[in-house]
């Protein structure tokens, strides 16, 4: 039975070829998504192992959060863009939930991220939800929450404005655009609960400030996030 499976999978792989989202080439047997050279390749931060880190200094004195990280380094023309776009506008979700389980192995190593009660991604609004298809970032927090075994929710906190791109905003204009997108749901169940809130990108932190300080305002005990990458 096994052979049978493993002959069947291999025949699969001979007429659709799986290929790497890092760098393109094909996929040997056992890997899924990325590549093991790619996955030796990606520039880890080792944030999770420092409150001091940069992605938390950015958000000093704008979100009082109990820690903060990314796990990867992203410029433009790399591997971790590769990955970022495949997830973001090609629909390969998969690459989030890979994502999300590389980044949940590195916060269970870290006692800045003990005690989490819910898992809560940072929402799309309905509009871009509908041409999109998907949110990028609930697909990153399904990996955490399957391989933390927590639980997730992209229901308690939603996107009740639909925003320009952030993309090519000045900082300050980024934290203006924010103002009072986000809203929460059933209150009660976030009351004096651990929220870990999971993006895909951070640049200048505008989004996860507004996000974070939504349910701050609404009771949570303490607030830590986490992300794909960080763009410096």
């Amino acid at each position: 039975m096994f052979a049978l499976k493993r002959y069947t999978e291999d025949l699969i792989n001979l007429l659709f070829p799986e290929l790497c989202n890092g760098c393109g080439k094909l996929l040997y047997h056992g890997e899924k998504d990325i590549c093991t050279k790619c996955l030796y390749d990606l520039p880890f931060t080792d944030f999770h192992l420092y409150q001091d880190n940069l992605v938390a200094k950015q958000l000093w004195g704008r979100l009082p959060v109990n820690a903060a990280m990314a796990m990867l380094y992203f410029k433009k023309g790399t591997k971790v863009q590769n990955l970022i776009h495949g997830l973001k506008y090609a629909g390969k979700t998969d690459i989030g939930v890979t994502l999300g389980k590389l980044m949940a192995s590195r916060l269970a190593q870290s006692e800045f991220y003990n005690n989490i009660d819910l898992i809560i991604p940072v929402p799309l609004h309905q509009k871009k939800l509908r041409l999109r298809g998907y949110n990028q970032s609930e697909y990153i927090a399904k990996g955490l929450a399957e391989e933390l075994g927590i639980l997730m929710s992209a229901k308690h906190l939603l996107r009740d404005k639909s925003t320009e791109s952030q993309t090519k905003k000045a900082r300050y204009t980024r934290y203006e655009n924010m103002q009072d997108v986000f809203s929460v749901t059933n209150e009660r169940d976030l009351l004096d609960k651990h929220i870990l809130l999971v993006d895909d990108v951070i640049t200048t932190g505008a989004t996860l400030e507004a996000c974070g300080n939504t349910l701050l305002n609404h009771g949570i005990k303490k607030l830590s996030i986490a992300a794909v990458a960080f763009a410096e």
